[in-house]
């Protein structure tokens, strides 16, 4: 990810995409911290990360 910059409610797109029916490599930043929890924008399942976790796996940020 070219910017490690983000905040609460943020669109970002993941490298790969999440396991769900709809494949969507979308999600919403639902908390931020020392570990970092994502919401899927297909499904809605929530994700919780280690930040450094989430810094390899993200590829940008899109709002």
């Amino acid at each position: 990810m070219e910017s490690k910059d983000y905040k609460l409610n943020d669109i970002v797109e993941m490298r790969k995409p999440h396991p769900c029916s709809t494949k969507s490599k979308l999600f919403e930043i639902v908390r931020l911290g020392a570990d970092i929890k994502i919401k899927c924008c297909g499904c809605g399942n929530v994700i919780m990360l280690p930040r450094n976790d989430f810094n390899k796996k993200a590829k940008k940020v899109i709002s």
